[in-house]
């Protein structure tokens, strides 16, 4: 009984609906050690179930009501599973790689980090809180890595799969390297196996992205054709040149792009859930102001309690204040969480570039704003509307130069391995796309709406008279 009993100490399985057992790592194995549960269990990774996976997408599709922190134990899992699959390959080409335990183990932490520096209404928190202190959630991911986790990762000695090889272990470091978009050079200290491992935690099919297309269109009740992870896993393999697709694993490749696709169309760049945003927009900056008086790039600490939980709860009690700018604010809020939209789309046009040159780029939001005003009729010159520019990137703009993401393809008919057959396989997916709306507060006037912005999309607006 005793082998047997062996089998499950110091692990553990967790239900998911999407991967139906994620295996991870508890206490018992090993005198000493620090474990996934250890570091699961730390308050920086379980403030993730206080941050939404879809910011306001939640609006829209009812259900989906899943959490940064299920996402990211997902992600773990994935990225463990494609370590078991590419070990083999990395160690014919790097016969100094650590243990496979480590090289799994070193991907799954990644995975499950990712996204641990993510804030109130994910995304949309970078672009219009944390760039105004030249801030992303990587960076304060990575910080808290490296201020907060990093004891924890360094006394990790297993995988799931078995035990590290004697006195290996886990630099916190890498894992900042390897989820870090800005990050694209590995450090002199770093070994040369580790940017290898890059694409598959920031790159166009990785652990991050296989799971949230999986795990969203799931929860939204949203179908997206068929996603077939297992056959694009199972077709990959390290080259010499690094991440490699053999070439039967292309249309699964392909197919997943596309699913990814539909998924940023209809559901993360819905017209109700852009219009919700343009409303929070208008009060995000002054809200954070008073909600969140902390300079990230300074104190971290705080930001341990800023999730969605905490700022919905508060700014929802600010219409009942006596202070004038939390009540101002206050009322706007009230709006957004009784879901009374602002905002209503009246016309959109979507625009592609499927082989998009030097230079070529869609209009600014505000640039647009500007050429529709010339084009609608005089008696609605000072109506009020907002236009909003959704863009996308479906593929790597050029296959051929993705840089430290750069994946290659394997032909087993010639034996060779290249970048080249992603430009025939990838044209047909836009290399770029934006979907431009414009909205209004009510659809009274939706029909010179429409043609002001087919116009003024489609024609160089008349010349704007000034004094000078």
């Amino acid at each position: 009984m005793k082998g047997a009993a062996d089998t499950y100490q110091g692990r553990g399985l967790i239900a998911d609906p999407i991967h139906h057992y994620i295996l991870y790592t508890r206490p018992g194995a090993i005198p000493g050690e620090a474990t996934e549960q250890d570091l699961i269990d730390t308050s920086w990774v379980q403030r993730l179930r206080r941050v939404p996976q879809l910011q306001s997408a939640r609006w829209v599709f009812p259900a989906a009501e899943h959490s940064r922190f299920q996402h990211s134990l997902g992600a773990m899992h994935l990225a463990g599973r494609m370590a078991q699959q590419l070990y083999p390959s990395l160690h014919a080409i790097f016969p100094q790689a650590p243990s496979p335990a480590l090289i799994e183990e070193l991907l799954r932490m990644a995975g499950l980090l990712h996204d641990v520096g993510h804030g109130p209404f994910g995304h949309f928190f970078d672009d219009n809180f944390l760039v105004d202190y030249d801030l992303t959630h990587e960076l304060i991911g990575q910080r808290i890595i490296r201020e907060e986790l990093a004891q924890i990762l360094r006394d990790l000695r297993r995988s799931p799969s078995g035990r590290f090889n004697a006195d290996e272990a886990i630099d916190p470091e890498w894992i900042c390297y390897l989820m870090g978009k800005t990050y694209t050079h590995p450090l002199e200290s770093h070994p040369k196996w580790l940017a290898f491992l890059k694409p598959l935690l920031s790159g166009v099919f990785t652990a991050d992205n296989m799971d949230y297309v999986l795990r969203d269109s799931y929860m939204c009740g949203v179908a997206v054709g068929p996603i077939d992870i297992e056959r694009i896993m199972y077709y990959s393999f390290f080259s010499e040149k690094g991440l490699t697709l053999d070439r039967s694993g292309l249309q699964a490749f392909t197919m997943f792009l596309n699913a990814r696709f539909y998924m940023y169309t209809n559901v993360y760049y819905h017209r109700t859930t852009r219009g919700i945003d343009l409303h929070l927009k208008e009060i995000f900056r002054d809200t954070m102001r008073i909600a969140f008086p902390y300079d990230l790039r300074k104190e971290l600490h705080p930001y341990l309690h800023l999730t969605e939980w905490t700022l919905l709860e508060e700014v929802g009690r600010w219409h009942d204040a006596e202070e004038a700018s939390r009540k101002r604010l206050g009322v706007e809020w009230r709006h957004i969480l009784d879901r009374k939209l602002k905002w209503r789309m009246s016309h959109e046009v979507v625009l592609d570039l499927f082989e998009p040159k030097r230079g070529q780029a869609f209009l600014k939001a505000e640039d647009v704003e500007e050429r529709v005003r010339t084009f609608l009729p005089k008696a609605l010159k000072g109506f009020p509307f907002k236009i909003d520019m959704a863009l996308q990137d479906p593929r790597p703009l050029n296959p051929l130069k993705m840089g430290d993401r750069q994946i290659y393809v394997y032909d087993s008919a010639t034996g060779t391995v290249s970048e080249e057959p992603l430009t025939e396989i990838l044209k047909y997916l836009p290399g770029k796309v934006a979907q431009c709306r414009i909205f209004a507060m009510n659809h009274e006037h939706d029909a010179e709406l429409a043609r002001a912005l087919e116009r003024a999309l489609g024609e160089e607006p008349p010349a704007i008279l000034t004094n000078v």
